[in-house]
C-alpha cells in the first residue's frame, strides 16, 4: 500500500510545480534507488495528467563512487553527448534527493569531484535555463541519520515541511517580497554578528514552491561592494558538492563586500580553500530569508535548512541573475545565520523581524 502522504507529494510537484501539460516530455532524476515509490507515484499522475514520453533516470551511488575513482581525468571532463540529447528533448525535470550515503564523496580528491561536476554542470545548467523543474527530497535512512532523527520521525518532518498550502504560502511572501523591493539597505543583528548591506535597486524573489520542494524564502543578490561588518553562523556550514564536510562556527569578517577575515572552530583550512576558488568567491552572491515555519531544526541539507522560519542564509560565491547579482563563481555555499533567539534585522532603519518574527 502506498502511503498517502507520497501520493500528496507527487501531486505537488505534478501539478503545483510544474504544472504538467498533454503531450509534455518529462524526465525523472532519482539519486538512489530508494526513491521506487515516489517516482512510481510521479508516473502515475503524469499518465493521469496526459504526459507524453517519460524518461526515468536512477543514478546508484555505486556506479558513480566507481566513474570517481576509475575514470581518466580526461573521461571525468568529458562532455556528456548523450545527457544533453535528453535534456534537449526534456520539458519538465523533477529531481528527487534520496542518498544511501550522504558521505559517499567524502574520500574523493575535491579535485576529481569538481572536474566531474563541472561536466554533470552544463546538463544540469541547461535543463534549469530550459525546462520547468523541481527538486525535491524523498526521506531515507542517511538523511535520518544527518538530522539526528529515526527514519520514521524524519519521515514525518520531511512530509510536514512539504504538504502545506502554497498558494496560501506564495501570497503572504509576496507581501514581504514587495516590502524588501522598496528598501535600500538591510541591516542583521544577532550573536557575534553586526552586517549590513545595500540591496537598493535589487530585486528579491518570492521562492513559493515552484523549483523547490519544500521552499519557503524570499531572496535577492546584495550589492557585491555594498557588505560591511561581520557575522558568526550558528550552524556548520556544508558544502554537498566537495563531499559534505562540516565546517563548525564560522565567523566572516567583510570590507567592501569582500570576505577579509574567516575563521572556523573546526574544517578552518578547507573554509579558506573554498575561500579562494575564484575571484567571487569572496563575495555575497545571495541574502535570503527563511520564512517556512514548520521547519524548526537544522538536519544537515540545504533543501531544508536555508527554509528555517526565522533564519537567514547569506551564499558566498555565484548570484542569481534574476535578482540582479552579478557575482559570478564556481561557488554557491549556503550558511545559516539562525536569528530566533535575540536576532533582528532592519530594513533602512526601521525594524522588521525581532526573535525570527516579522513585526512590520
Amino acid at each position: 500500500m502506498v502511503d498517502p502522504r507520497v501520493e500528496r507529494l507527487a501531486g505537488i510537484l505534478v501539478d503545483h510545480c510544474t504544472h504538467v501539460d498533454q503531450g509534455e516530455t518529462v524526465l525523472i532524476k532519482s539519486y538512489s534507488e530508494l526513491a521506487k515509490p515516489l517516482v512510481v507515484e510521479i508516473q502515475r499522475r503524469l499518465l493521469r495528467r496526459g504526459a507524453g514520453e517519460i524518461t526515468t533516470e536512477i543514478d546508484f551511488e555505486e556506479t558513480r563512487e566507481t566513474l570517481l575513482r576509475e575514470a581518466s581525468d580526461e573521461r571525468l571532463g568529458m562532455f556528456p553527448n548523450l545527457r544533453m540529447h535528453v535534456a534537449e528533448n526534456t520539458d519538465v525535470y523533477i529531481q528527487i534527493l534520496a542518498s544511501v550515503n550522504t558521505k559517499l564523496l567524502s574520500g574523493i580528491e575535491p579535485a576529481r569531484v569538481a572536474a566531474w561536476r563541472s561536466s554533470d554542470a552544463k546538463v544540469r545548467a541547461y535543463l534549469t535555463d530550459n525546462t520547468r523543474w523541481v527538486v525535491t527530497l524523498y526521506p531515507t535512512p542517511g538523511a535520518a541519520q544527518d538530522a539526528a532523527m529515526s527514519t520514521s520521525e524524519y519521515e514525518d518532518f520531511v512530509y510536514d515541511a512539504v504538504d502545506q498550502d502554497w498558494e496560501r504560502i506564495a501570497r503572504k511572501q509576496e507581501a514581504l517580497k514587495d516590502l524588501f523591493d522598496r528598501g535600500r539597505e538591510v541591516v542583521l543583528r544577532g550573536e557575534d554578528t553586526e552586517l549590513r548591506m545595500s540591496v537598493d535597486g535589487r530585486t528579491f524573489v518570492s521562492a513559493d514552491g515552484k523549483v523547490n520542494m519544500p521552499d519557503g524564502e524570499v531572496f535577492t543578490g546584495p550589492v557585491e561592494s555594498s557588505v560591511e561588518g561581520h557575522i558568526l553562523y550558528s550552524y556548520p556550514a556544508i558544502y554537498p558538492a566537495f563531499g559534505g564536510q562540516e565546517v563548525e562556527g564560522v565567523h566572516l569578517w567583510f570590507e567592501e563586500g569582500k570576505v577579509v577575515e574567516a575563521t572556523a572552530a573546526k574544517g578552518e583550512n578547507y573554509l579558506l580553500a573554498l575561500l579562494d576558488m575564484d575571484a567571487g568567491s569572496r563575495y555575497i552572491g545571495e541574502l535570503g530569508l527563511g520564512n517556512n515555519y514548520r521547519i524548526a531544526r537544522f538536519t544537515k541539507n540545504i533543501l531544508f535548512d536555508e527554509k528555517i522560519g526565522g533564519s537567514i542564509h547569506l551564499a558566498l560565491g555565484r548570484g542569481y541573475p534574476e535578482t540582479g547579482s552579478v557575482n559570478e563563481s564556481g561557488l554557491h555555499w549556503d550558511m545559516i545565520k539562525d536569528l530566533r533567539d535575540g536576532g533582528e534585522i532592519y530594513l533602512d532603519g526601521a525594524l522588521v523581524q525581532k526573535n525570527g518574527q516579522w513585526v512590520f
